[in-house]
């Protein structure tokens, strides 16, 4: 007898599969490279035009448009077992949209590398592999060697936008910043959170009061190059997703009276490393570290 697989997702639903899954669709970049990873990407049959990895391998597999606008017909014209989301990445309509079909959509949500971590072997758990697969131990001894590191080190306070105009960065309640942290980083806006409407935001007017702001994502404030200079960063990193971040761009934080500017340590880095939680994450910290490291 096949036997039932079960896995709560982040939005508390209870996913249910009768043997590991066969047909996949994923709508999340780093799941679908996770799949591969996992050793399954034979099995993944629609992907978003943003799943790019791996490069080589993804190629072959059907596009269902983007991470907010897939299209559902497609999604559910390719009969999938199971489609892999994103509570932050895709949209609420696209996740109802697939379950009314009748079609098993596991929606992710991590906010830590841990988080993340686990995540990756429930979605083992889901195609039937082994969490102690190769990808799932070289990732989990990456994460075991940085978090050695970490206690060694003093951290470098970090500015990381992850967008220019207007310039957005992170709060501490996110993955990104959570892997800067392991990587040996403080978020100098770990603390910020996002106020609305955007006058208030950039401290142009009064916020609106808590109960007007329920359910709305706090965690990527818009702040000022003035809130930038107080926070005296030692290091700015650029990455390259979700915002392309340019040499015109990374002219602007160099010309701040800011350590990082003063000191030569604004970088550009990959935003895989930093944004990505597949079975990446241990060599992405490492290159992450390796360049705060620089700064130390």
């Amino acid at each position: 007898m096949t036997k039932a697989i079960e896995r709560v997702d982040a939005m508390g639903e209870t996913l249910r599969l009768i043997g590991p899954a066969r047909r996949i669709v994923s709508l999340v970049p780093s799941e679908t490279e996770a799949v591969f990873q996992l050793g399954a990407g034979d099995r993944v049959v629609g992907r978003t035009q943003y799943c790019v990895e791996p490069r080589g391998a993804v190629e072959r597999v059907s596009v269902v448009g983007g991470t907010k606008d897939a299209d559902c017909e497609a999604v559910i014209a390719l009969a999938p077992d199971l489609v892999l989301a994103n509570q932050e990445e895709n949209t609420p309509d696209i996740v109802k949209r697939l379950r009314a079909a009748g079609i098993a959509v596991h929606v992710s949500f991590p906010k830590t590398v841990e988080d993340a971590a686990l995540l990756l072997r429930d979605i083992a758990a889901l195609l039937g592999v082994d969490d102690a697969h190769p990808s799932l131990r070289a990732m989990d001894e990456g994460l075991a060697e940085a978090s050695r590191q970490r206690a060694s080190r003093v951290p470098v306070r970090v500015f990381c936008p992850i967008w220019m105009d207007p310039l957005m960065t992170i709060h501490r309640d996110t993955f990104i910043s959570d892997m800067l942290d392991l990587a040996g980083g403080a978020n100098v806006f770990a603390d910020r959170v996002r106020r609305y409407p955007l006058a208030a935001d950039l401290g142009m007017r009064a916020p609106l009061p808590p109960e007007r702001v329920l359910g709305r994502d706090v965690r990527y404030p818009r702040v000022t190059l003035d809130e930038l200079v107080a926070r005296a960063p030692d290091v700015i990193l650029l990455p390259d997703e979700p915002h392309p971040f340019t040499e015109a761009d990374a002219a602007v934080f160099r010309a701040l009276a800011v350590p990082a500017a003063r000191n030569g340590h604004v970088y550009f880095i990959d935003g895989k490393d930093l944004c990505w939680y597949s079975a990446r994450m241990g060599e992405g910290v490492a290159r992450v570290a390796a360049r705060l490291d620089r700064a130390r």
